[in-house]
């Protein structure tokens, strides 16, 4: 026989032939000669090359250790001493009882959602994420959760965790803030066949997002072609003339035109209306030629209306010196003294003569 000793936090497995006898705990023990002893951690996974249910057929050792199994479609997450330890994969494991203190969460891979009471912080560790699809739905979205391709539910602002098993889960997300739609470039004929390019906007909110995302494929493009088939029949009843004066009403009626076919898409529509109205360089030239000759049109009127008025006031002048002398003469000093402010100087000839010509400039006679 033979002594051996088994410490603390150990255990030893002696076996016979290949076969387990017993399972020794901490102390001395005597052992006879041809029997093997294998001594293992307490505190660390067990394992033996020897298939474990062979194992456990010896009571004394099922009693010592707890078994987990993990299936295929399964995960297990452990916990040391209440704290996250590791993920065990699918396969069998085996720990000492008297070991650590583990706990176990089961996750079954095909449930899709992750149950509340796993901590999201251990949701967030590397070695648990990879087996997690996360998705995030910011306060002004809204979703519709799918599952293998059918839509399950509609989903609220918040923080979302779907394992990844065999079932596949998505959610689709949608903006429900007012979203603009803009259509550049815009070709059109107008009803006298002038060629005009068109930028116009539309505003909109998503009011059900069942119809936008589930019953509507691309609800955004079939937005924009209405509103296009909209401008289309607003700009082909007008003239060019009309057209450019009648702008700000192409907002009220593609509105009217889009807005029950919107609603039918899952939005509605706010506001709408002509950005710019681009014409062809051609076309410019000409209503620049024809703004210029309307505006001296214009002038020549003004021009000729107060030519008139003018006439019409020396005419009513002239009437009035003609029946009155003195406002005659009051004219003339009027016009002389106009006349005076441009004389820079005088020269005076003519001796005694001067004051007699001076006062025929100004319009005086001398006394006979």
């Amino acid at each position: 026989m033979r002594r051996i000793t088994v410490n603390a936090y150990e255990k030893a497995l002696v076996f016979k032939r290949g076969k387990l006898i017993d399972v020794l705990s901490e102390g001395k023990h005597w052992i006879f000669w041809g029997y093997v002893v294998q001594r293992y951690d307490v505190t660390e996974l067990f394992y033996h090359s020897i298939e474990l249910d062979l194992l456990m057929q010896n009571e004394t050792f099922a009693s010592m250790v707890d078994v987990k199994q993990v299936k295929d479609n399964e995960i297990l997450l452990q916990y040391k001493d209440g704290n996250f330890y590791q993920v065990l994969t699918p396969g069998r494991y085996c720990f000492w009882k008297e070991g650590i203190d583990y706990t176990y969460d089961l996750v079954d891979l095909n449930t899709i959602e992750v149950d509340d009471s796993i901590n999201r912080k251990v949701l967030h560790l590397p070695s648990v994420n990879k087996y997690l699809n996360v998705h995030v739905i910011e306060s002004y979205e809204k979703g519709l959760l799918y599952v293998d391709g059918k839509m399950i539910k509609e989903m609220k602002p918040g923080v979302f965790y779907y394992w990844k098993g065999d079932k596949l889960a998505v959610i689709k997300k949608i903006d429900l803030r007012t979203q603009q739609v803009e259509i550049s470039g815009q070709e059109l004929l107008t009803k006298d066949k002038a060629a005009v390019r068109l930028n116009f906007y539309a505003t909109y909110d998503v009011i059900d997002i069942i119809k936008a995302l589930d019953e509507v494929k691309d609800y955004a493009r079939q937005l924009y072609i209405m509103i296009q088939l909209g401008i289309r029949e607003y700009v082909g009843q007008y003239t060019l003339d009309d057209l450019l004066a009648n702008k700000t009403q192409s907002g009220p009626y593609v509105m009217a035109f889009a807005k029950d076919k919107a609603l039918e898409l899952g939005v509605a529509l706010k506001s709408c209306g002509i950005r710019d109205i681009i014409l062809p360089g051609d076309v410019k030239e000409i209503m620049n030629q024809v703004l210029i000759a309307e505006k001296k049109a214009q002038a020549n009127v003004i021009m000729r209306r107060e030519e008139t008025a003018s006439t019409r006031s020396l005419l009513n002048t002239a009437k009035l010196m003609e029946d009155n002398e003195m406002l005659f003469r009051l004219k003339e000093m009027e016009y002389i003294e106009k006349i005076s402010e441009k004389i820079g100087e005088i020269t005076v000839n003519g001796g005694s003569q001067v004051m007699h010509q001076m006062r025929g400039i100004i319009g005086y006679q001398d006394a006979e």
